[in-house]
């Protein structure tokens, strides 16, 4: 799959676009947070 084709969400903490990756193949759908830190950091949003 081209690389623009690719789906993308919204990072609740940081508001910066994501993009699918491998990692995610099987979990996209619970997917919320564009990487650890901001996971740890979501009482920010």
């Amino acid at each position: 799959m081209a690389k623009q084709h690719l789906p993308t969400k919204t990072c609740p903490v940081c508001q910066l676009p994501f993009t699918w990756r491998k990692k995610w193949e099987k979990n996209w759908n619970n997917v919320k947070y564009c990487s650890e830190k901001c996971r740890k950091n979501k009482t920010q949003a």
